[in-house]
């Protein structure tokens, strides 16, 4: 299972919230016996604007490793909005695609070369 926890930072006052969001959401886990991996999380912050402060979230006392890029519902999203990432991704997955056709292609009898 996926969950996505995102607040929209315009100041320090909006991180803390998001801080307080984690915060209950680690304590809901605990509550209803739910298993998190905060491991397995990723802080992306999204913005073409040049920003060297680190993320500094965590999730049931774990740092939150801050992230480039992220996949969610199969699209790659970048930190700086760019889709250079997912062109790749989806080109590599066609000559995949395409190279698999063409060595079943030429593996074929003369059925299926017509």
């Amino acid at each position: 299972m996926m969950t996505v926890i995102y607040r929209k930072i315009i100041n320090n006052e909006n991180m803390e919230r998001l801080q307080k969001d984690l915060d209950r959401l680690g304590e809901w886990a605990v509550k209803n016996v739910m298993k998190i991996n905060p491991s397995k999380s990723k802080a992306v912050r999204f913005t073409r604007a040049r920003v060297k402060d680190p993320l500094n979230y965590s999730l049931m006392d774990a740092l939150i490793p801050e992230a480039s890029s992220c996949k969610y519902l199969g699209i790659i999203l970048r930190s700086d909005l760019s889709w250079a990432d997912q062109v790749n991704y989806t080109v590599k997955k066609a000559w995949k695609a395409l190279l698999f056709i063409m060595r079943i292609h030429k593996k074929g009898n003369s059925n299926t070369k017509s």
